[in-house]
């Protein structure tokens, strides 16, 4: 397990280039974290506190973004997503500001909050809107890599960030610019997953071994996802699963169902995700006990998997 979260691995890193790029600046929706609080005492300058006003922090940023200024808006991911929309439409899609969007709880990260706290709609949301690329955060590691590579982006990105520990998967020397890793190899059958569900999909993995079913997981971290890498890393599979915390309509399955079509390649998919039809969860008990209430709790993604290898 990480000592540290994605979120304070993200910040700190954060903090560290602006101490040296006075340029950049952080504006925060009443948002609390360590590496915040050194913004707060040692660059008060390039900290803004726009409270609870996620609409108008994203209008502060917008202005700033356009007079030379490299800026950083965090806030809850549900209400910087859902609530902002329309700013980041016109704001970032359409006027091509390169603001960084910062959200943190993705999926139901913020578990027992409930369902005005959780997003399970934002992938969709941001992919269907031009210039605009998602980084799906997995660990530590490449949160921290991640601000390097927000900092220098040209373009909008909405960086994703889990709200709770998970251990590090990555090492400090990963590389980073393809957007899609093959985190445990297979021969034929592929579980393609993003962000939290990485580290579910690696854990069934190992158990499915333990049952001599060889299941390979690819990370898929940055979307829209990197074409001609995926095709070149699932080109071997016979089957592939994609599994994310997010419903499934226009998440990462139908993205990856959408790559194979246009390009022709018949690999039968089985997309484990959030089913539409069971609405919004009001469950209580934490994270796993949420995902068991649609099915994706590790138990259901395990029998689902051994089913669709079998037939």
């Amino acid at each position: 397990m990480s000592n540290i979260s994605q979120r304070d691995a993200f910040w700190t890193r954060i903090y560290e280039i602006a101490k040296e790029q006075r340029n950049l600046v952080v504006i925060s929706a009443d948002m609390g974290a360590p590496a915040l609080d050194n913004f707060r005492r040692d660059l008060p300058s390039q900290f803004i506190n726009a409270g609870i006003a996620e609409q108008n922090a994203l209008l502060i940023a917008a202005g700033l973004c356009m007079t030379g200024k490299k800026v950083f808006v965090y806030a809850i991911a549900p209400f910087l997503v859902l609530r902002c929309l329309e700013q980041t439409r016109v704001l970032n899609a359409i006027m091509n500001n390169p603001i960084t969007l910062v959200g943190v709880g993705a999926g139901f990260g913020y578990e027992d909050s409930g369902p005005t706290h959780h997003i399970t709609e934002d992938i969709a949301i941001m992919r269907a809107m031009p210039r605009i690329e998602i980084c799906s955060i997995t660990d530590s590691v490449m949160a921290t890599a991640f601000a390097d590579i927000s900092y220098n982006m040209k373009t909008t990105n909405y960086v994703r960030l889990d709200r709770l520990l998970f251990p590090d998967i990555y090492h400090s020397d990963s590389n980073f610019s393809e957007g899609v890793s093959v985190i445990k190899e297979s021969n034929d059958i592929y579980i393609a997953a993003t962000g939290s569900m990485v580290h579910t999909a690696l854990e069934i993995a190992l158990q499915l071994e333990k049952k001599k079913i060889n299941v390979g997981v690819i990370d898929v971290y940055k979307i829209p996802i990197n074409t001609d890498t995926f095709i070149k890393k699932i080109r071997k599979a016979k089957k592939l699963i994609s599994l994310e915390e997010h419903f499934l309509p226009g998440g990462l399955g139908s993205t990856i169902c959408e790559i194979l079509n246009d390009h022709n390649i018949l690999i039968p998919v089985k997309r484990l995700g959030i089913p539409v039809e069971k609405h919004y969860c009001y469950k209580y008990g934490g994270r796993e006990v949420i995902r068991g209430y649609y099915g994706i709790d590790k138990r259901s993604i395990e029998k689902e998997i051994i089913n669709f290898v079998s037939n």
